[in-house]
């Protein structure tokens, strides 16, 4: 569809346009020759360029011309020759340049819709849309980016089936706008290939290492700032006894169990320096075995939903949050805590806020406990 073809919309703003444009002409044929109300009736296409599509601004600025027209002919009886020509004229030219300014608009709203259809596409590609099914996992959760209008900032997350069993991965880049993403999308794209082909946390941890390097180092020569990332990666294989589980953080927040309706803090793998600066270290990073029940729910998220603040200049209480909610479902559960970090920020945001809520699906899980029952 062309671009100056919009969609046509405010049927209801183009009658009452119409509507106080005929009044005030009529208003103006009553009233005391001196007083000429219809002098600013140009006001009416004017507002119609602004909010109306280009057929319904045409057809207030006819209505508004045919009315100016009239009022000038008969209504204005001490004017003269010149005097109505030069009326008409303007009525003709205040009407000629809403249609542009309509026009101008329509055309520039096409082209911000294309952008943000390519933008979005791009961003889709990045980041898969939650919730995230992998093998026996479902994820459910959000992202709340920080920068207005984006889909897409500084976090990370990807939940993958592999050769080497389940890998998950939630992530935060230092800083916002578009250098964040470019090294999201490196250290994710590196992710993403790692998981698949090597068989330790540890190698892909370092997978991800060098690949952020590599971006800092390309930045650096484009006179742009070194980002960091901190990661929470996990690692799930499914054996003929319990499921067994390893966790390596790279700096990143503790994560959360919640199991039989009692919520734990987690804080297993700590210790890694974020990614971007293991060469800072002097040890390298290092998993830790855990042990998952069947049941298990894990609560991932990012420093923007714990150091969300309120008004009161108080951090969100997360764990407290999520002790009151265990009675909910995964999907009501992401649900709830969106809407309460909303309310206890008042919609203020200050960074990108990620919550995975990830379990195994009811059918996984149940033959997960009759293979322990079983060993």
């Amino acid at each position: 569809m062309p671009a100056y073809r919009a969609v046509e919309r405010g049927r209801g703003t183009v009658v009452l346009l119409i509507a106080v444009i005929l009044g005030v002409t009529v208003l103006d044929s009553v009233s005391q020759p001196e007083l000429h109300e219809s002098s600013f009736l140009g006001i009416a296409p004017l507002y119609a360029a602004l909010r109306c599509s280009l057929r319904q601004t045409f057809l207030v600025a006819a209505v508004y011309v045919a009315c100016l027209i009239y009022v000038d002919l008969f209504m204005v009886v001490d004017w003269g020759p010149v005097n109505r020509i030069v009326g008409i004229f303007g009525a003709c030219l205040v009407a000629a340049f809403s249609l542009v300014l309509c026009r101008t608009r329509v055309q520039r709203e096409a082209l911000h819709a294309r952008t943000r259809l390519v933008a979005d596409t791009v961003q889709r590609a990045m980041l898969r849309e939650l919730p995230l099914t992998a093998g026996p996992v479902e994820a459910y959760g959000f992202y709340v980016s920080a920068q207005e209008g984006a889909r897409v900032g500084g976090d990370i997350y990807e939940a993958i089936e592999t050769p080497h069993g389940l890998r998950l991965m939630i992530g935060d880049v230092q800083g916002k706008g578009m250098p964040a993403i470019g090294a999201g999308l490196e250290v994710l794209a590196s992710f993403r290939e790692a998981a698949q082909h090597v068989d330790s946390l540890e190698e892909v941890a370092e997978r991800m290492e060098q690949a952020l390097a590599r971006h800092n180092t390309r930045s650096v020569e484009q006179g742009a700032d070194e980002r960091f990332v901190t990661a929470l990666l996990m690692e799930f294989r499914a054996g003929s006894g319990p499921l067994q589980g390893r966790v390596l953080s790279c700096g990143h927040i503790p994560y959360y169990v919640l199991r039989r309706g009692e919520v734990q803090e987690r804080r297993d793998g700590e210790g890694g320096l974020p990614l971007g600066l293991g060469a800072l270290g002097g040890e390298p990073r290092r998993s830790v075995r855990v042990h998952p029940e069947p049941d298990d729910w894990v609560v991932l998220c990012t420093d923007g939903v714990t150091e969300a603040r309120g008004e009161d200049g108080e951090f969100y209480p997360l764990a407290e949050r999520l002790a009151g909610w265990t009675d909910l479902t995964p999907a009501e559960l992401a649900r709830t805590l969106r809407a309460d970090l909303e309310s206890f920020t008042d919609g203020e945001l200050k960074d990108d806020a990620t919550a995975l809520v990830v379990r195994r699906s009811p059918a996984a899980a149940q033959l997960s406990m009759a293979r322990a029952a079983a060993a």
